[in-house]
């Protein structure tokens, strides 16, 4: 990240805010300084230092389903008792999360369910053609690849299930083929004979260093005038003139505010908007391996030991497990030397770990698995942020949609935006 992140005051009376340095926060800011806006971007940390810097770099189109099924039910003593488990949910904070998982059950009733299915898909299927307009228009489109990706299976007993998959994910129009064992192994040789076959999706792909893609937006966008604040936002309140933000270093001021800032998003909004959100935190963990490369030819997911491997410019990136524990626990960095060891047998040779980097990140989760995308508070508030596991493949559409709120008209057929409204929590 270039090294004149600005801290400077030279921000008041903004046209627009943005509260959040994360990939959808600046992909926003981008999007509505290319409409003649005066923006500023405000977070506590550099660009994309959160969640943005650690996500598995999949651009995940296939996945439309919520993050949880009724299976969740009996997962449950496993989530408690189990530290390295894929799904695991805090003892400690159990209750703190048990009205979160709560609306979440509810929500898996059929007619909801159908909803968030429908919701999640509009989003997807609008996501690489908005990405492609992002990265053209800042002249770095070599940094997303369209190979594909590839979820696998080991187990002759795991047949079934894979090939049920198929079939629900062709009823919602997903692109996907099943590879039988000979298949895999010709497109991805390195992966061992146990491995029995597998779904390809043709319609995924993935960032070859998701970072690098949040400092060239950065860059694209103070070319566009945005300025970047280095401060943590406290609070804020709504006046006549637009909004007013509370920063330990002062006070910055906009006509219109963005709130973009993922897991920590829930305060501010109900500063501005006096609406209590139900957002929690799905905290995911990655092992990045510098040593290994061409290892894999696009991001290959393990039907049971359920982590993804993305290779990358800087190595492969081991990522996934989903944790509840909230904002405050410590991370439990043993969860993402776990990921190696869950690789163990998936390869001829197993992976070299030497100087691997373990990482854990917060991903912003509402109980219906669809994201926040409205406009509130008279037009002032600009909300863009619970996109649990999708923030990466669904940021440039947000951003689309966004400039859309904010009177943007757009050349390009977007999704509708009543399912992601504020109002129907």
């Amino acid at each position: 990240m270039p090294d004149h992140f600005s801290s400077n005051s030279a921000h008041q009376n903004a046209d627009i805010a943005v509260v959040g340095a994360g990939i959808i926060g600046v992909a926003c800011a981008l999007q509505l300084a290319r409409q003649g806006l005066r923006v500023v971007v405000i977070d506590q940390q550099e660009p994309g230092q959160g969640a943005s810097f650690g996500n598995a770099g999949h651009l995940a189109t296939e996945q439309v389903f919520p993050i949880a099924d009724l299976s969740i039910l009996k997962r449950l003593p496993a989530m408690l008792m189990d530290p390295m488990g894929p799904l695991r949910l805090d003892w400690k904070y159990m209750p703190r999360a048990l009205p979160w998982f709560t609306r979440l059950l509810l929500n898996l009733r059929p007619a909801p369910f159908q909803r968030t299915v429908a919701g999640i898909r509009a989003l997807n299927e609008s996501s690489l053609d908005a990405w492609h307009r992002l990265l053209d228009g800042i002249d770095c489109p070599g940094l997303m690849r369209e190979d594909g990706s590839l979820l696998v299976y080991e187990r002759p007993e795991s047949r079934p299930a894979l090939q049920a998959l198929q079939a629900r994910m062709r009823q919602q129009q997903v692109p996907v083929e099943f590879w039988e064992a000979k298949a895999v192994h010709e497109t991805a040789p390195q992966l061992s004979e146990q491995i029995q076959g597998g779904l390809f999706f043709p319609a995924t792909g993935h960032f070859i260093d998701p970072y690098r893609v949040v400092c060239e937006l950065v860059n694209a966008a103070r070319t566009c005038g945005v300025q970047f604040l280095t401060q943590q936002v406290t609070g804020g309140h709504l006046n006549e003139t637009g909004v007013s933000l509370v920063t330990p270093q002062g006070r910055v001021t906009a006509r219109r505010v963005v709130i973009a800032c993922g897991a920590h998003s829930a305060k501010l909004t109900a500063d501005l908007t006096g609406k209590k959100v139900p957002l929690d935190t799905e905290r995911g963990y990655h092992l990045m391996l510098p040593h290994e490369h061409d290892r894999l030819p696009f991001a290959v997911t393990s039907l049971e030991r359920k982590f993804i491997m993305t290779p990358m410019t800087d190595g492969l990136r081991l990522a996934g497990t989903v944790e509840f524990a909230g904002l405050q626990a410590p991370p439990s960095m043993e969860r993402a030397w776990q990921l190696h060891r869950l690789s163990k047998g998936l390869f001829r040779r197993d992976l070299n770990a030497q100087a691997a980097t373990p990482w854990m990140g917060f991903r912003p989760s509402l109980p219906d698995s669809l994201p926040i995308i409205d406009k509130v508070g008279d037009g002032k508030v600009l909300l863009a942020f619970g996109h649990q596991h999708l923030g990466l493949t669904q940021a440039a559409v947000t951003a689309e949609l966004i400039a859309q709120l904010a009177g943007a008209t757009s050349a390009h057929a977007l999704p509708e935006l009543h399912p992601y409204r504020l109002d129907r929590f």
